[in-house]
């Protein structure tokens, strides 16, 4: 009773202030994780730590990939240290954040995030106790409880090859078992976006989500509406580039966590019948990300949002307008919502539009246009993103074939093409250019 009383004052998460049994301290022979996996600067950097007489682990993510046989995006290090301490040593550096201070230190290609051992008494919390600022800092163990799942609260130190888990991380994993630390409606409520780190995670790694961390997910939804939009959009790209990406749509759906909370899911997840293109493309991103291919934010965008301008494209066609017209129309009534509600940031939102406009340009295969249209920037992105369309059934295969082979063909084979698309029956030719009547300047009468 007097534990809990103490833990109630000092608002300390479940699990502090508790007498807990030693962490558990598993050697090499057990978990397998040798040192030459991580990489050269997180390697570095921990060590670098170690030998100016600070504790520093390797720490959350990557040691749970390592430990999954994947090879980690990122390396997180944990340390005593305080962060100007951190910035002190390292001279390529610098602090950043309000809420979480954390150092970023660059080695060659590599940031390696550091962040110093968080404590256990939270600096503020607004009204539904979500943490607003949180710079207390404390040791390993009060480290380890505050963070949120327990296959992420592993310490691995490169310097003897061990891993720390005082959660039974370790055991969780092998159970391919997602579970919250802590009392997890109070840990939603601390930070709402724990709920599609969850269903990220379970979607990304085929966890199972237990059931008591899953239980409060949807009464506490309403939540996130009041984080920050911004936020909500590097959650929703982190979600979209997890190499799972539909598979996590999907479980935002089954857990309650796609209406009325995420903008732009609202948009994205309509009917189950309706998303063959969604699919595509995101398989399409999904493959590409695990052949560690780069992608386009911008592209994946604009096949999320397609389906709500193909819509309004087509019903405008439909009342009598021109395409190129009708597009443009539609696409400004989306930009337009997206604006408003999606915090779409402007360096993505303008390939977005890019790819959209160029696609009534793919319809004109007469005289000089198709050569000026292989020049133009974003070309062979608004291609791929045609091929998908025909993959949807949008478009005949045909075109998407023409344009193949004009790409690849040579000056003559390109003549003969525009040639045989001005032959087809159904060929979009370049209108005639009308010639500008002048007229006729009247004579001012001699003097």
């Amino acid at each position: 009773m007097i534990r809990k009383l103490i833990r109630k004052v000092l608002d300390l998460p479940s699990g502090i202030g508790k007498s807990r049994a030693r962490p558990r301290i598993i050697a090499l022979a057990q978990h397998g994780v040798r040192r030459d996996q991580l990489s050269h600067a997180a390697l570095k950097v921990t060590l670098r730590l170690q030998e100016a007489g600070y504790q520093a682990y390797v720490v959350g993510g990557a040691v749970r990939d390592l430990l999954l046989d994947v090879t980690p995006k990122d390396f997180d290090v944990a340390t005593s240290a305080t962060p100007e301490q951190v910035h002190h040593l390292f001279r390529r550096s610098r602090i950043i954040g309000r809420r979480f201070r954390i150092v970023h230190v660059m080695m060659g290609p590599e940031t390696i995030e550091v962040t110093t051992f968080r404590g256990g008494l939270i600096d503020d919390r607004s009204e539904s106790g979500r943490i607003m600022a949180d710079n207390s800092f404390g040791s390993q163990e009060e480290d380890a409880h505050r963070r949120d799942f327990t296959v992420n609260a592993l310490f691995y130190d490169p310097s003897n090859e061990t891993i720390i888990d005082y959660h039974h991380g370790v055991r969780d994993l092998k159970a391919r078992r997602l579970v919250m630390i802590g009392q997890p409606a109070r840990r939603y409520q601390e930070d709402p976006v724990r709920m599609l780190r969850a269903v990220r995670l379970a979607a990304k790694l085929g966890f199972e989500i237990d059931s008591d961390t899953r239980r409060p997910i949807r009464e506490h939804a309403g939540l996130l509406k009041k984080e920050p939009a911004a936020r909500l959009f590097d959650e929703m790209l982190k979600l979209l580039t997890s190499g799972q990406a539909y598979a996590c749509l999907a479980k935002l759906r089954e857990e309650g966590l796609s209406r009325g909370v995420f903008p732009l899911l609202d948009v994205v997840m309509g009917d189950e019948g309706d998303e063959a293109f969604l699919r595509l493309a995101l398989s399409s991103t999904d493959s590409r990300i695990r052949a560690d291919k780069p992608i386009s934010v911008g592209f994946l965008l604009a096949t999320l949002l397609w389906r709500q301008v193909w819509q309004r494209w087509q019903q405008r066609i439909s009342e009598g307008e021109k395409p190129h017209l009708a597009l443009a129309e539609a696409i400004a009534d989306v930009e337009s919502e997206q604006d408003n509600d999606m915090a779409i940031p402007r360096r993505f939102s303008v390939t977005m539009r890019e790819i959209w406009t160029l696609q009534t340009r793919f319809d004109s295969r007469a005289g000089a246009r198709p050569f000026r249209f292989l020049e133009q920037p974003r070309f062979r992105a608004a291609y791929d993103f045609l091929a998908l369309r025909a993959k949807a059934g949008e478009v005949d295969p045909a075109l998407v074939e023409w344009w193949t082979d004009f790409q690849d063909a040579d000056e003559e084979g390109r003549a003969a093409l525009i040639e045989a698309a001005r032959q087809a029956p159904d060929a979009v030719r370049a209108p005639a250019r009308r010639r500008r009547r002048r007229t006729p300047r009247k004579r001012e009468d001699a003097a």
